[in-house]
């Protein structure tokens, strides 16, 4: 179920719940849209790894996993990615509203069949509109709440839309070797340093952008929109590193951008969530 990746995809489901609530969402809602939405990223996960089984016994990042180790069948993982599924939704369907069961049942879809199916083997823009399906969390959790989607609720979609590419980009630099062998065209497989840090350094700027239009829309105080900018501006002089630093260094930078990422998001989560509270 890859359940360290789904820690990272639920840092947004709370803020945006709470946003959503203009408050503390009710309880109940909130553990049910953190178990359903564990479980749906955790099909998705599943049936990512029985359609990438070839891929993945070629790459060294990769080849523990429990189906090229043999610890189970294509058929058996394929039953759990299922049944997991299906609980997934029924959680949402039970506990939540029918937009949110609808918009995770096509993040699921979305995932499995548009980005590991149709884009990932076939061009270097993968990650850009693939990655969509990990911001789908943002849109499912506000959802959950109101059984609707707001402007402030697209602009949050969008701060972790930008946030995508260059957070997987980053990884993609030191695992390079890897896609390059199992033939998936990452961008910093096919494009130049230069290429890969300016495709970082603008999505990164529009991440901004969205992070301070968000504010902006949600009326959040000001004193978001000095946080949202200060942490956008710290992580565009990090992305900025990739594009100076000697190729001796990639790795080094690439990894300081990609452990960045993390802290911007997580922070800027609890901001999003202080601020909608107070």
């Amino acid at each position: 179920m890859k359940l360290r990746v789904v820690e990272l995809l639920l840092i947004s489901t709370i803020p945006a719940m709470a946003l959503a609530e203009r408050g503390l969402p009710p309880l109940g809602i909130t553990v049910a849209t953190l178990l359903g939405g564990t479980l749906a990223a955790g099909s998705a996960n599943a049936f990512n790894q029985v359609i990438e089984k070839d891929i993945d016994e070629l790459m060294q990042r990769t080849k523990r996993r429990p189906l090229v180790e043999k610890q189970l069948t294509s058929r058996e993982s394929l039953i759990f990615a299922t049944l997991v599924g299906i609980l997934s939704l029924s959680i949402f369907w039970i506990f939540t509203t029918p937009l949110a069961t609808f918009l995770t049942l096509f993040a699921i879809a979305y995932y499995v069949i548009v980005y590991t199916i149709l884009l990932k083997r076939r061009t270097s823009q993968n990650i850009v509109w693939g990655g969509a399906a990990g911001c789908m969390p943002v849109l499912i959790g506000w959802a959950a709440i109101t059984n609707t989607i707001t402007l402030s609720g697209i602009l949050f979609f969008f701060v972790v839309f930008f946030w995508t590419p260059p957070h997987f980009w980053a990884l993609a630099i030191k695992y390079k070797d890897d896609y390059e062998s199992a033939k998936i065209p990452m961008l910093p497989v096919v494009a130049s340093q230069k290429v890969v840090a300016s495709a970082m350094l603008w999505h990164s700027l529009a991440m901004v952008v969205a992070s301070i239009a968000l504010g902006i829309s949600a009326k959040l105080p000001m004193a978001y929109l000095i946080v949202a900018t200060a942490l956008g501006l710290a992580f565009i002089y990090l992305v900025g590193g990739v594009r100076e630093t000697a190729a001796l260094n990639l790795e080094k930078a690439a990894a300081r951008v990609f452990h960045g990422s993390i802290t911007y998001l997580s922070i800027l989560s609890l901001a999003l969530t202080i601020f909608a509270l107070v």
